[in-house]
């Protein structure tokens, strides 16, 4: 076994900073606030331009959600823009394969696999209605002005390089069975491989001609225009129950943040389907426990264990669109601009390239979010025609004295919350600092074996094994084992910080420049 230790160091800036999963991405955010445009103009140009430089974690085809605090007033808001079944689906369509009951860690298989991949497992998309929404409310930037980044990183094309290279290798037996697909990201039917010596690209012409011409028509043109017809046109062609009503009846919904506390934090989450009440559950179990400075890694993560395994057990089997309301692969993206202003925002086709379907004539990959639905019927998150599933994204920003200070997400399907309650705590229960909190290990209590990083103290695995099934695993590129989690935060002498996952090669935090 060959063990490396990496570091990232944490970014400062007084003007502002951009974490993302990607450095294009976080640069033309950066980019936006240095000219003078706040938190939500840079998070929603930060993930345009995801959408076109990490097609495989998230992009226009999919939804999400996001939290804006205000930096000078403390208010804050949140807007779920997710994924949402069509009208017309028909949950027979969706039979499970025979022999399987599931549980609430392990769902049963559907026949063919038809709520994962391939045109049935395409949900409506949210995330041009949501960006523009976004925009509209809190931003300065105009729609059209928002979307050229974005519009110039297609024309060029996705740069093929050795992690571009692995990512599309990964999927590369699902991408060939879609045509627009493997024309768009295969070479002859094969991976690309990254050139030694010269940089290659992969223009997305379809999806470059699709942003200009919603820069031009409007984001509401994506719903019910051209944009509308054309897309609705291509998913029924390929058997999706998706119609042009579907996209005209999407509409975003803003509402006011789920509210809690975790010591000395307010913290503002999405209410309803995501991964917020869940979080809060699992925090309230932690702090209710004996979790202090003394405890030691392992009985920390023994508590860190049981609260998150307590907390998943009620999400599992009594959230979804059907239970009594409470009050994969993605990309987050965390910003905070020159008056503290933060905006926590999360983006997702759900699978790696999602459905892996990528639509023949609008140039876009598309979410899977019927994957998000318990395929078994009867449960409060069943398959069920026009509803939004029960999500995993979970965005937060943190408040102390009335002002946000913490603005925390990440990506990793059921790893997301887990992850961001280990990282709150090592702040609030420990005293680190963000960049500590970011290399301390983890582990995650999101399946059957609790993961447990390789790289923590030699009593871990053995004192979480004493109530807890466990796996030994690596902090991996691939399979990737532990969320992937980005943070900017008020530094304590004064202007601001930021993190991004340690291990991801791609990840970046890149500070304003005025």
């Amino acid at each position: 076994m060959q063990t490396f230790t990496v570091q990232r160091p944490a970014v400062h800036s007084p003007h502002g900073l951009v974490a993302a999963q990607n450095r294009h991405a976080a640069e033309a955010g950066a980019a936006v606030l240095s000219r003078g445009g706040n938190a939500m103009d840079a998070a929603v140009v930060t993930a345009l331009v995801l959408s076109t430089v990490e097609p495989w974690l998230s992009g226009v085809g999919g939804g999400g959600f996001l939290v804006h605090a205000d930096g000078r007033t403390g208010a804050t808001e949140t807007l779920d823009f997710n994924v949402r079944a069509a009208a017309g689906l028909d949950p027979a369509d969706y039979p499970l394969t025979d022999g399987q009951s599931g549980n609430w860690f392990a769902w049963p298989a559907v026949v063919d696999e038809r709520n994962v991949s391939g045109y049935g497992a395409i949900c409506v998309p949210g995330a041009i209605a949501g960006f523009a929404a976004a925009l509209a409310r809190h931003g300065t930037l105009s729609w059209e002005e928002a979307l050229q980044p974005a519009i110039e990183h297609a024309e060029r094309g996705l740069e093929i390089d050795w992690f571009a290279a692995l990512c599309i290798a990964i999927d590369a037996a699902g991408l060939s069975r879609d045509p627009a697909s493997a024309a768009l990201l295969l070479d002859d039917g094969h991976p690309p491989k990254a050139g030694a010596d010269t940089r290659r690209f992969k223009p997305m012409a379809r999806k470059a001609a699709l942003l200009r011409r919603l820069a031009k028509a409007g984001a509401r043109d994506f719903y019910e225009g051209e944009s509308a017809g054309m897309i609705a046109a291509d998913l029924e062609a390929g058997g999706s129950p998706i119609r042009t009503s579907d996209l005209a009846a999407y509409e975003v919904a803003w509402a006011p943040a789920l509210a809690g506390r975790y010591r000395d934090f307010d913290i503002a989450a999405l209410p309803g389907l995501s991964g917020g009440p869940s979080f809060l559950d699992a925090a309230s179990r932690l702090e209710s426990g004996p979790l202090s400075r003394a405890t030691t890694p392992a009985q920390t993560a023994l508590l860190y264990a049981s609260a998150i395994r307590e907390a998943y057990a009620t999400r599992l089997t009594t959230l979804g669109h059907a239970a009594t309301p409470q009050a994969g692969c993605t990309s987050h993206v965390s910003v905070v601009d020159r008056d503290g202003t933060m905006v926590s925002l999360t983006n997702t086709l759900l699978s790696r390239f999602g459905a892996k379907v990528a639509l023949p004539n609008a140039g876009i990959f598309m979410n899977n979010g019927m994957m998000w639905f318990d395929p078994r019927p009867g449960q409060p998150n069943s398959i069920a025609a026009g509803q939004k599933p029960l999500a995993n994204m979970c965005p937060l920003v943190l408040s102390r004295n009335g002002r946000p200070v913490l603005a925390i997400g990440a990506a990793g399907g059921r790893t997301i919350f887990p992850t961001v309650l280990q990282l709150i705590s090592g702040l609030a229960d420990f005293g680190l600092s963000l960049e500590g909190a970011f290399h301390r290990p983890r582990i995650d209590a999101s399946t059957p074996r609790i993961k447990i990083d390789a790289r923590a103290e030699a009593d871990v695995a053995a004192t979480v094994a004493t109530a807890f099934p466990i796996e030994i695993v690596e902090d991996t590129l691939y399979p990737v084992n532990f969320s992937i989690p980005s943070a900017v935060m008020t530094a304590p002498d004064g202007g601001f910080i930021g993190m991004a996952h340690p291990t991801s090669p791609w990840a970046a935090v890149v500070a304003a420049t005025a």
